[in-house]
C-alpha cells in the first residue's frame, strides 16, 4: 500500500515538472519571438532615420574598389616609422565589431575572405563614428585607409573614410554556431555562403573543375555545342521526363534527360569531337545521391572506341585530381581514393568474382532464373539471361567497388545505344566506372548499324507500354534516319558533373554541391 501511494506521488511530481518544463520552454520560445521581432523593427527604425537624414544607403549606385582583402594581406609590405603605408579602398560585409569608446575595430568580408579594420573616432570625425556605432552586423560598407599591422601581428586598414552602402534589415545566424540546420541551409543558401566559409569554398572548386574540363576537352580537340533542352516527344529509355505544353505549336514537349542522340546527330554531320555540358531533367525519386534537376556532359568522338573512352577518364580524373586537388590520392567520406590506378572487369568477370556465379554456366534464361532465385537476388521486369546478370552485379558488386574500376562488357538487353561485341552478340561494347561504390559515368562504342538500333528502339518502346499502357514513349526515327546516312565508327561518354565535385570537394550529398538544389516549398 505504501509502494502505490509512494508511487502515485513520484508520478504526479514527474507531471507537475513536465508542465512546468513545457511552461517554461513556451515562455522562451514566446520571448525569443518577441526579442527576434523587436530587433527587426530597430534595424527598420535605424534605416528610417538613415532615409530621414537624407543618407538611403539603398540609394547607393557603386563604390570605388581597388583592393581584396586576401590580395591586401597577401601583399602586404612594412613601411619605415613616420612614412604612410599603402592606401586600399575595399567594401564588404560587416562579420563583427569590437567597440571600445573613442575606437574599434571590426571584420570586413569581401569576395577574397576577412580583414580586419581600425575605425577611430578622431580620424573620421564624430558625425561618422557616432553613426558607424550604430551599424549592424551584416550591413555592406565601403572603406578607405592606410594598411598597417598592429601590435598583435593582425594585417588590418586603418579607416579614414567609411561608407554604408547596404542595409542589413534581417540579423545574420550567431556567429560561432553559423547556419547549421540543413535545410535551412538549402532553401537560404544565400546565408550559408555569408556565414558557412567552407560552403563557398566547395563553389569556386567546382566552378574550377568545370574549367579544367573544358581545358581539357578544347586541348583534345573537341568543340564544346548545345543542343536543344525542349524536346517534342518522350523517348523509349527508361528515365521518366517532366513534360510541358507548347501553346504556339499546341503540342506537349518534354525536358530532355539526355543530350546523346543530338550529339551523335553531329558526328553524323561531320564534327569528329564534340561535348556538351547539358542541364538534364528526370521526373524521378531524390536522394543523397539524385536531383531532378542536374548537370552531365557528354562527349562524342569519332574513330575511336569504348576502349579510347576508359583512357580518356583516366587522364581527365588524374589531371582534376592533380590540379585541383594537389594530389592522386584523395578523401572522400573516409576513404582514401587512389586515382592513379583503375582495375578493369568484364562484367562477367566482376560477378564471378564477387558472387561466385559463372554466367556461363546458364544456358537460357530459364537457368540464370533459377541462379537468381537460388541466391535471393530480384528478377528484372523481363527476365532475361543479360538482364539477370545486371541484377547480380547490383546484388553483388557495385557496393564492393570504392577503388576506381572499369566494369565493360554490358548485356544488349540494358544497352539500347551501345554496339553489339562482334565475337559474341549477346553483350556490347559498354563500360560504366566506379568509385566508392557509386556509378560515375558511362560510355558506348556507339551503335551505328541503322537496322539494329531502329530494331532496339522498338522492342525497348514496345517493353515500356506492355509495362505501363499509358506511357507515351516514341521511337525517334529521325535518329534512326541520320544512321541511315552513316555514324563513323564512334566511342561516347557521359558522366554527371555534380558527382564529380561530391568527389573532389569530399561532400556526401548532392545538395552540398548544388547551389540551390530542389525543394518543395514551405507549406506545400
Amino acid at each position: 500500500m505504501e509502494n502505490e501511494i509512494r508511487n502515485e506521488v513520484v508520478n504526479e511530481i514527474k507531471e507537475k515538472a513536465a508542465e512546468v518544463k513545457q511552461k517554461v520552454q513556451q515562455a522562451g520560445e514566446e520571448l525569443s519571438a518577441a526579442a527576434y521581432s523587436e530587433l527587426l523593427q530597430i534595424r527598420r527604425d535605424k534605416l528610417t532615420a538613415l532615409q530621414e537624414a537624407g543618407r538611403d544607403p539603398f540609394c547607393k549606385t557603386k563604390y570605388p574598389v581597388d583592393a581584396y582583402a586576401a590580395e591586401v594581406r597577401e601583399n602586404f609590405t612594412e613601411v619605415a616609422e613616420g612614412e604612410q603605408g599603402r592606401i586600399v579602398s575595399l567594401a564588404g560585409r560587416l562579420m563583427s565589431k569590437r567597440i571600445m569608446g573613442k575606437a574599434s575595430f571590426a571584420e570586413l568580408r569581401d569576395n577574397s575572405g576577412d580583414i580586419q579594420i581600425y575605425i577611430r573616432r578622431d580620424v573620421i570625425g564624430d558625425d561618422e563614428y557616432a553613426l558607424y556605432k550604430k551599424y549592424d552586423i551584416g550591413d555592406i560598407v565601403g572603406i578607405k585607409g592606410e594598411v598597417f599591422r598592429t601590435h598583435m601581428g593582425e594585417i588590418s586598414v586603418k579607416v579614414s573614410e567609411i561608407e554604408l552602402l547596404s542595409k542589413s534589415l534581417l540579423p545574420l545566424p550567431e556567429k560561432f554556431h553559423g547556419l547549421t540546420d540543413t535545410e535551412a541551409r538549402y532553401r537560404q543558401r544565400y546565408v550559408d555562403l555569408i556565414v558557412n566559409p567552407e560552403v563557398k569554398e566547395v563553389f569556386v572548386k567546382r566552378s574550377k573543375i568545370m574549367k579544367e574540363i573544358r581545358e581539357y576537352l578544347d586541348d583534345k580537340g573537341f568543340l564544346e555545342v548545345d543542343t536543344p533542352i525542349l524536346t517534342p516527344f518522350e523517348i523509349g529509355a527508361s528515365a521518366r521526363p517532366f513534360t510541358t505544353h507548347h501553346n504556339t505549336l499546341d503540342m506537349d514537349m518534354t525536358l530532355r534527360i539526355e543530350t546523346e542522340l543530338y550529339l551523335k546527330r553531329l558526328i553524323v554531320g561531320g564534327f569528329d569531337r564534340v561535348y556538351e555540358v547539358g542541364r538534364i531533367f528526370r521526373n524521378e525519386g531524390m536522394d543523397p545521391k539524385h536531383n531532378p534537376e542536374f548537370t552531365s556532359i557528354e562527349l562524342y568522338q569519332a574513330f575511336t572506341d569504348y576502349y579510347g573512352m576508359m583512357d580518356l577518364v583516366e587522364e581527365l580524373y588524374k589531371r582534376l585530381a592533380t590540379n585541383v586537388c594537389g594530389s592522386l590520392t584523395i578523401p572522400y567520406q573516409g576513404n582514401q581514393i587512389d586515382l592513379s590506378h583503375w582495375e578493369r572487369l568484364t562484367m562477367v568477370e566482376a560477378v564471378k568474382k564477387y558472387s561466385g556465379v559463372d554466367y556461363y554456366d546458364w544456358k537460357n534464361d530459364e537457368d540464370a532464373i533459377a541462379a537468381a532465385k537460388e541466391h535471393h537476388v530480384e528478377l528484372p521486369e523481363v527476365p532475361t539471361r543479360g538482364a539477370i546478370l545486371a541484377e547480380f552485379f547490383d546484388a553483388f558488386v557495385e557496393d564492393k567497388l570504392i577503388q576506381p574500376t572499369f566494369i565493360y562488357d554490358y548485356p544488349v538487353e540494358i544497352s539500347p545505344l551501345a554496339k553489339r561485341k562482334p565475337e559474341e552478340p549477346a553483350f556490347t561494347e559498354r563500360f560504366e566506372y566506379f568509385i566508392n561504390a557509386t556509378e560515375f559515368g558511362n560510355a558506348f562504342s556507339e551503335l551505328n548499324d541503322p537496322i539494329d538500333q531502329k530494331a532496339r528502339f522498338e522492342r525497348q518502346v514496345r517493353e515500356r507500354k506492355e509495362l505501363d499502357p499509358s506511357c507515351k514513349a516514341q521511337v525517334d526515327y529521325d535518329y534512326v534516319t541520320a544512321l541511315e546516312y552513316g555514324l563513323a565508327p564512334t566511342g561516347g561518354l557521359g558522366f554527371g558533373v555534380d558527382r564529380l565535385v561530391m568527389l573532389l570537394t569530399d561532400s556526401a550529398s548532392i545538395r552540398d554541391v548544388l547551389l540551390f538544389p530542389t525543394m518543395k516549398p514551405i507549406g506545400q
